[in-house]
């Protein structure tokens, strides 16, 4: 798989790296989206199951180059590279249009999870009872989560590990979204926003060659907790791709079915006309992260106006994203063909 990839391949895979890790860190968008209609879903889940014992022994054993070679390490390589580039880049851009935007960004990602049901069920022939329930499943769980109401931030690391393991779904899950999961668990700030901006900062110290940091004991605490939440990341995204790679081996079918019925019943997530509610304090006053941005707690679903010229603005971005996505299928095709 590596001997083949050209320059403009390996540009593509960083590019398609940083839409996963933009999409994780939105709530209610599924990186796993990103990796399905992109055409690499199934290299990427093949690719992370082959971090297994052999690999281990490989690396062990101090033969670098086989256990690069065993993991597809150039293309996981590249593709973690666009994800960690996103998150200090690229996610910052999309909080700015988030912040000022609202609307129509969510309206974009509405339209593109539309264009992915359509990408997805567009070929799937394999309707009968088993494949029509899972879809209905699927359905059903989406809209759960989509319901649920937020829990209290929690920094006991023994939780951030298991929110690591439990937040990487959305890269290996389509449809379910690791950030929209991480706020139900009440830690979306301190995982993705506070513990980000910690590990931004203490970067930016060293640059300087400032080593104060390591006096201050919330600097120090919100490292520890990053470090505890990639590791459980990366636990997760290990088992669940030998999971993933088990069921879409030996169920391909229902496990498709399951996918259309869960980004489906997810779409309430990112309907695009609602009203933000932020976290309160006991007087009543909206809590805000370190960085001064108030925090979300959850969101309230709203009937669009169409007397108002930004409804009709919003649907014309709904059609943007889809066109999005079939522009995405139709070049996947067109390199296929070449």
């Amino acid at each position: 798989m590596e001997s083949t990839r050209t320059l403009k391949d390996k540009i593509l895979l960083v590019i398609k790296g940083l839409a996963m890790g933009a999409a994780n860190k939105v709530p209610g968008v599924s990186g796993g989206v990103v990796a399905f209609v992109a055409g690499f879903y199934e290299e990427f889940i093949f690719s992370l199951q082959r971090v297994n014992g052999k690999a281990f022994k490989l690396l062990f054993n101090g033969r670098f180059k086989s256990f690069y070679k065993y993991i597809n390490g150039k293309f996981l390589g590249l593709l973690i590279l666009g994800m960690l580039v996103s998150y200090f880049s690229v996610s910052k851009i999309l909080d700015y249009f988030i912040q000022h935007y609202e609307l129509y960004v969510w309206s974009a990602f509405f339209g593109m999870i539309l264009g992915s049901i359509y990408y997805i069920a567009k070929d799937f022939n394999h309707w009968n009872r088993a494949t029509l329930l899972s879809i209905l499943i699927g359905a059903a769980v989406g809209i759960a989560i989509s319901l649920m109401n937020p829990a209290k931030e929690n920094d006991h690391l023994a939780f951030v590990f298991l929110c690591g393991i439990i937040s990487v779904s959305g890269m290996t899950l389509p449809g379910l979204s690791g950030s929209f999961i991480l706020i139900l668990l009440g830690n979306y700030v301190l995982l993705l926003v506070d513990s980000v901006n910690a590990l931004f900062d203490t970067f930016a110290d060293l640059f300087r060659g400032d080593f104060s940091f390591v006096s201050d004991p919330k600097r120090i605490r919100d490292l520890k907790i990053l470090s505890v939440f990639t590791i459980g990341s990366t636990v997760g995204l290990v088992t669940l791709s030998h999971l993933l790679n088990y069921v879409l081996k030996h169920y391909r079918n229902v496990t498709t079915a399951i996918i259309i019925g869960f980004i489906s019943g997810s779409l309430g997530v990112v309907w695009p006309w609602k009203q933000t509610i932020y976290k309160v304090d006991e007087m009543g006053s909206i809590l805000v992260d370190s960085n001064g941005k108030q925090i979300i707690q959850n969101y309230k679903r709203l009937i669009p106006d169409l007397a108002a010229s930004e409804t009709w603005i919003a649907i014309f971005y709904i059609f943007i994203g889809i066109l999005i996505v079939l522009a995405l299928d139709w070049y996947g095709k067109r390199t296929k063909n070449a």
